[in-house]
């Protein structure tokens, strides 16, 4: 949305606690942000149980960004509390903003309603990391006054060849015990030293 002077529009945005009737709409949302084209190596994925478990676990830091009851956006965070020290981490776990959106001020709220949230709770540090290739994330993170940026490697191993290994021996054995059960093992067979006909 543009103003008439060309510059993006704020437009009226209500931050509210994420309640029970929020999980859809914020889980169809991030499925649409978070797919795994843009976060192939992610070590989080997106799924219900992501939504529903930040939900159950730390519901006053699910939060959702609304304009006239339509969803424009969540935040899903943590606290981490770390034995023997005296300090208390906040974790941005999860932002996303409707791409119609994006750039007018929503995320922005998001964020000061969960800052604000972890000053209350006596937080000493806010955490949240994104991929090195996400530019836009990384320039809100800095808008924000994050700093100190480290680099992380995520590696990836696809098990599909392994997974394909594993269910032809898996059928190999089954059809086995089923050869042994009903008495088919014939003298060729190779677990009788033969050749398998």
């Amino acid at each position: 949305m543009r103003s008439s002077d060309g510059k993006e529009k704020r437009i009226a945005v209500r931050i509210r606690e994420m309640e029970v009737d929020d999980i859809a709409p914020v889980y169809h949302l991030g499925e649409m942000l978070y797919t795994a084209d843009e976060t192939p190596n992610t070590y989080r994925t997106w799924d219900v149980y992501e939504v529903v478990g930040l939900f159950h676990s730390d519901t006053e830091f699910c939060l959702v960004a609304e304009h006239e009851d339509q969803l424009l956006g969540f935040l899903l965070g943590t606290t981490i509390i770390k034995p023997h020290s005296a300090w208390k981490y906040g974790y941005l776990i999860w932002l996303g903003v409707h791409p119609d959106v994006q750039r007018h001020g929503v995320a922005d709220k998001l964020f000061q309603k969960f800052k604000d949230l972890m000053i209350e709770r006596g937080i000493r540090m806010l955490l949240a990391d994104t991929s090195a290739e996400n530019l836009g994330a990384l320039h809100f993170f800095r808008k924000q006054g994050f700093g100190h940026p480290r680099k992380h490697i995520y590696l990836t191993l696809n098990l599909d060849s392994e997974i394909q290994r594993m269910r032809k021996r898996s059928t190999s054995h089954a059809q086995l015990r089923s050869e042994r059960k009903n008495g088919h093992l014939g003298i060729d067979h190779p677990e009788l030293g033969g050749e398998e006909s």
